[in-house]
């Protein structure tokens, strides 16, 4: 869960002493989790305006509101603040932001972005392309889109077999097949024509 060091609710402290509102509290939560488009966010948060299913945190100076479905994805964050000579800053890392950590018994979905996000996409920068779980068919058959660089690009028949589903058929045994539904007519960014 969220680790807010001493120094983060020093500093939290005072700015909801300066809101002037009894029982102001700070929410944790992450816009799109789970996407490479992950944001981590804390916003004050007035008595009645938490969500249903929020967990609380008491900390001796202040509480905090997590976000139930943001939950996976702050595990391991730390909200630091860092004095310097410009008056300091509030710093949120959470690591499992994008994707949370994965297992066995995680759901398949987020094995395949897993996957996807952390071995695969890495190399098709290199090209400017990323490829992403469309949806998962049929429970055993990924559906990937390839975009940026990719689309269109004439060698994407042998990255798909050679590389994306060879990948991803050798580290999770259950998918039976990837199937690729890219409209690769359109060679704009194609980084091979």
């Amino acid at each position: 869960m969220v680790i807010i060091t001493d120094s983060a609710q020093e500093y939290l402290t005072e700015l909801l002493k300066k809101q002037e509102c009894e029982g102001m509290a700070v929410r944790v939560f992450i816009l799109d989790a789970g996407t490479p488009r992950a944001e981590t966010c804390i916003s004050f948060c007035r008595p009645g305006e938490e969500q249903a299913g929020d967990e609380l945190k008491e900390y001796p100076s202040l509480h905090a509101y997590i976000d139930k479905p943001s939950i996976p994805y702050l595990e391991e964050a730390v909200v630091d603040y860092a004095k310097d000579t410009m008056g300091g800053q509030l710093t949120i890392k959470a690591p499992n932001s994008r994707l949370p950590k994965i297992s066995d018994d995680s759901p398949l979905e987020d094995r395949v972005n897993y996957i996807l996000y952390n071995e695969i996409n890495p190399g098709l920068a290199a090209h400017g392309g990323n490829v992403t779980l469309e949806e998962l068919f049929e429970e055993d058959i990924a559906v990937l889109r390839f975009g940026g660089g990719c689309q269109g690009c004439g060698m994407v028949d042998m990255t798909l077999k050679n590389g994306v589903e060879k990948t991803l058929l050798e580290q999770i045994p259950q998918l039976r097949e990837v199937r690729d539904v890219t409209d690769h007519t359109v060679t704009e960014n194609a980084y091979y024509k």
